[in-house]
């Protein structure tokens, strides 16, 4: 009987079969038998109703289906990613790169334990079109401003999209593993379709119905015609590149706008890498020394979507039952807890993290940080959002208000976004906790403090 030669095919946030270049490399390596491995990593996962592992929980079913069953593991990924590889006999280990700080330290952890047994850990590929780090100015340093970096982006290029992975020699070695674990939704919370089949259908619609309008409909929240794409970027059950490779021969101002937005994603997971410290801390250090208010009941109403400012609870109750925000709206709310509550950024992108199905660590801390004036953005604390006036533009009939506000269904248009002008506001819904013209002005006072 000749030699055996197997490998381990790690996944994360790569959860599909197509465009997924590390399980060629896997099977390249290991072409008697690839292990299907995942890891419940404490640090990620937890078992209560959490949107993040019910989502996870979903997906890792999904996936297992599709190759006959995923080898699950749970504990610290050093010690399990090592057993798992020697119980498989395996030379090698295959991931895409995580390029977020935990992520980039786990893996030089693991590979360092690997190497203790001569096995290798192989990064091939990355969430990403470009990997962070790749578009670089001049001087070969990173880029602080979108703008520019788009345009690097873009010249730079990326590859076509690989080959759908078939005929996987898919195997599972001896020893404890667990079953994909079922975790709840949380109470009131419908998740959209999950997994990659779910994904492609999604963005294939998306495609035939709304991508040529895309760069004037995405401000409509009442319209509801955004990709929703965000979720399996999130979880990779489709990579960006299969995304700009429909995407290329498109010349729609609408096709046009969506790749800007895929940038985005991508500038904001560079400029994560060049300053890991920017996930919890202030990228412009000089706004840590800002006049804050301490995060009380205030928090807790935005949180609740009971603020009395119509929009900003659509957001905030959409939030709890979809686990996901319309975009425009997510800066609406963002710069009312920011400017008009004068709270931390922190505070609102920590309860972002806990409840979006689609929540990316570089997008949500960086679109925070745009929003509370000390991220990348030039010129950025005098963009203070009227709620009100945001409302009347983008939602200027009130669908979505009224779809998410339902204390708000009979009230009209002219005044669905300003409730209380109405000789009798509607009784079970608040009255506005500030008023924004005060607050701004305060805003900017503590701005200018500064």
């Amino acid at each position: 009987m000749g030699h055996v030669t197997t490998s381990v095919m790690w996944f994360r946030r790569d959860l599909r079969l197509a465009d997924n270049p590390a399980i060629h490399e896997a099977l390249a390596s290991g072409p008697d038998g690839v292990v299907p491995l995942f890891v419940l990593d404490d640090r990620l996962w937890t078992t209560t109703a959490s949107t993040r592992t019910a989502a996870l929980s979903q997906l890792l079913a999904d996936l297992s289906d599709r190759i006959g069953g995923l080898h699950v593991v749970h504990g610290d990924p050093v010690d399990e990613v090592v057993r798992v590889a020697r119980a498989a006999g395996a030379t090698s280990v295959h991931v895409a790169a995580d390029f977020a700080p935990y992520g980039s330290r786990r893996d030089r952890r693991v590979e360092e334990a690997l190497a203790c047994h001569d096995i290798l850990l192989v990064r091939t590929g990355s969430p990403y079109a470009v990997a962070p780090g790749r578009v670089t100015k001049a001087d070969g340093s990173g880029y602080r401003v979108f703008t520019p970096y788009a345009r690097a982006w873009r010249e730079h290029g990326w590859r076509g999209p690989a080959p759908e992975a078939t005929d996987v020699p898919w195997i599972r070695p001896d020893g404890r593993t667990h079953q994909v674990p079922d975790v709840p939704v949380p109470a009131g919370m419908t998740l959209p379709p999950l997994g990659e089949q779910a994904a492609t259908a999604r963005w294939q619609a998306f495609l035939a119905d709304d991508v040529a309008d895309y760069d004037e409909a995405r401000d409509l929240p009442g319209d509801d015609r955004t990709s929703r794409m965000s979720v399996h970027l999130k979880w990779g059950t489709i990579h960006p590149r299969t995304m700009l490779a429909d995407l290329a021969p498109l010349r729609s101002k609408g096709a046009t706008a969506y790749v800007r937005e895929l940038a985005f994603r991508e500038f904001y997971a560079d400029v994560l890498h060049q300053r890991p410290d920017s996930a919890f801390g202030y990228y412009n250090p000089a706004f840590a020394a800002m006049e804050y208010d301490e995060p009380g009941e205030a928090l807790e109403a935005w949180k609740a979507g009971r603020t009395g400012i119509p929009i900003v609870d659509a957001g905030m109750r959409q939030l709890k039952g979809e686990g996901w925000m319309h975009n425009r709206v997510r800066m609406i709310v963002a710069s009312f807890l920011v400017k008009d509550l004068h709270i931390e950024w922190q505070h609102g992108a920590r309860h972002f993290l806990e409840l979006l199905v689609d929540a990316d660590l570089a997008s949500n801390q960086h679109g925070w940080q745009w929003v509370a004036g000390c991220g990348t953005d030039a010129a950025p604390y005098f963009r203070v959002f009227n709620p009100m006036t945001q409302g009347k533009k983008f939602d200027p009939d009130g669908t979505y208000v009224r779809r998410w506000v339902p204390e708000l269904a009979d009230v009209d248009a002219r005044h669905v976004h300003t409730p209380w002008e109405l000789d009798e506001p509607p009784a079970d819904y608040p009255a506005p906790m500030v008023d924004h013209a005060a607050e701004r002005t305060e805003s900017l006072r503590r701005h200018a403090a500064l």
